[in-house]
């Protein structure tokens, strides 16, 4: 009991010895030292950076869904995303599935339509014209007076088309603010103006807040028009997306709203119990779901590609960990020679290295976050640098010290004191 008592603070008193050492080494040559340090610092920046630009790629996806798509709001159609279908799983969606016309629609409505708003959605890529100014390849867009409540559409010039204006087949259109400044230059209100879609005159009534782009597509390069309104310009199709939300005070929450959405077209298209639903239904958290499925696949590529560098980083650490013990053989002698045992030796040239390699991480997180903090404000980037990859980059960091100053420590350990002493 005695000597582990002892030995505890003996222990202590060793490790303060060699943190000390390790500090004055590494002062003692600040260049070389720096220079060593530089694959980690690159290598942990890296991390840091990468880190930052996944996390912000996530909170943009979110925030993309949320305008696009609604916080609160489902979709049913025929095939509801194609993005993550192959080409065998569309064909057999398309041989099963039902399409969704304004029958369905009327159906379900008049079951669930006291506790749940629905809209149909149709879009069509057209030019849209006034004078002889023309907005190219814009995204026409059909749908119920509802949508603007399902999807939280914001407008801030004017209103959104009524039901009644949905009834009457009234030409009338909701405007994005690409489609705005481009047919409409300068600082006057489009509002009441008149623009041309397939050759006929819509009458201007709002204009919906900027959303921006997402995922490379213009989300302001559209115009929203009745449903009634489009099929009149493009003819019925072949059946249209539903979006569907729980009322306001009807104490649903959207996954019920989709059940009992489900329901009633299982009902109307005569699915048998046990079998699957032969429509496709969406969600933002499906949408998020399968975007977090990418993130972090590119997350298992990207990031240990990126830790290379600090393997690099350690290999260099660890070369110059045995060149330090190659100018330090006569003093690891003396030492030797003054009773230092094995361990001692070892803990010095170990504690240098995991120093070393602790010093260069830290320096990594701090450039990685000055840089990601100058790429955000300079290209008005969303990036958000998280504590798992700090931690990661900290902890790989320390690890390729460990591992780096492991072999140099062993060697160093292993001299004998007459022959040390004896080294020029």
């Amino acid at each position: 009991m005695v000597q582990t008592g002892s030995g505890l603070p003996r222990s202590w008193h060793q490790f303060q010895n060699a943190f000390g050492l390790a500090v004055d080494s590494i002062r003692g040559h600040k260049l070389r030292s720096f220079l060593t340090l530089l694959g980690v610092i690159i290598g942990v920046a890296s991390v840091i950076m990468v880190g930052a630009a996944i996390a912000g790629l996530s909170v943009y996806a979110e925030e993309s869904t949320a305008k696009a798509f609604g916080s609160e709001s489902f979709l049913v159609a025929q095939i509801a995303a194609t993005g993550r279908l192959s080409r065998r799983e569309y064909f057999d969606k398309v041989k099963r599935n039902k399409p969704i016309r304004t029958a369905d629609a009327r159906f379900v409505e008049s079951i669930n339509g006291d506790s749940v708003l629905y809209s149909p959605y149709r879009n069509h890529s057209s030019d849209v014209k006034r004078d002889n100014m023309i907005c190219e390849d814009t995204s026409v867009l059909g749908a119920a007076a509802d949508l603007a409540g399902i999807r939280d559409i914001e407008v801030v010039d004017g209103r959104f088309f009524t039901q009644q204006e949905d009834r009457s087949r009234a030409y009338v259109a909701v405007i994005g603010e690409t489609l705005r400044t481009t047919l409409f230059p300068g600082d006057a209100s489009p509002l009441n103006e008149l623009i041309r879609i397939e050759g006929v005159e819509f009458t201007v009534i709002g204009v919906q807040e900027k959303l921006g782009s997402a995922f490379g597509r213009d989300q302001d390069k559209s115009v929203y028009i009745p449903i009634s309104a489009f099929d009149r310009l493009y003819g019925p199709g072949n059946g249209f997306a539903l979006f569907g939300r729980p009322k306001p005070g009807s104490g649903l929450s959207l996954q019920d709203a989709l059940d009992l959405t489900r329901v009633s077209l299982r009902n109307r298209f005569h699915a048998r119990p046990g079998e699957a639903d032969n429509f496709d239904t969406l969600t933002p958290d499906a949408i998020r779901g399968f975007i977090d499925q990418l993130l972090s696949l590119v997350a298992a590529i990207v990031v240990p590609v990126t830790c290379i560098s600090l393997v690099v980083g350690g290999i260099v650490i660890m070369n110059i960990m045995l060149v330090s013990v190659t100018e330090r053989t006569r003093e690891i002698g003396i030492r030797k020679a003054l009773g230092a045992r094995r361990e001692d030796i070892m803990m010095q040239v170990l504690i240098e290295a995991v120093v070393l390699a602790f010093l260069g991480g830290a320096a990594g997180v701090g450039l990685g976050a000055i840089v990601t903090a100058l790429l955000g404000v300079a290209f008005g980037l969303s990036l958000h640098i998280t504590l798992g990859y700090v931690v990661l980059s900290l902890a790989v960091s320390s690890i390729v010290g460990v591992a780096s100053g492991w072999y140099p420590a062993a060697r160093a350990a292993k001299l004998d004191p007459v022959v040390a002493l004896r080294a020029e």
